[in-house]
């Protein structure tokens, strides 16, 4: 999905990048491995999970101002379904106008 957003226009770019849960980072090495996609590791300290309530493959996607406005599960709409992947891929373009 990033590579087929990158080659479209839209007012600020859009980037994806996950977010692993604080005090799961032993399995990091695995979790990038032949992957693309940034890996970001919060902290105790930080609690983005708590703070945002989210909930094991949430998507949560940003406003400009890195507000969060809009949350999909990966479990309940898996993304190998074509309607869920062109869903969440409108609501990332709509995001970044």
């Amino acid at each position: 999905m990033q590579n087929e957003l990158d080659a479209e226009s839209t007012a600020v770019p859009i980037h994806i990048l996950a977010v692993n849960a604080a005090g799961q980072e032993s399995a990091n090495d695995l979790a990038v491995a032949d992957r693309d996609l940034p890996l970001l590791q919060d902290t105790a300290q930080d609690d983005v999970w708590g703070s945002w309530g989210v909930a094991w493959r949430d998507v949560i996607v940003l406003d400009r101002d890195n507000v969060p406005i809009y949350t999909v599960n990966l479990t309940t709409y898996d993304l190998g379904d074509a309607s869920n992947f062109a869903a969440l891929k409108q609501v990332l373009r709509d995001a970044a106008q």
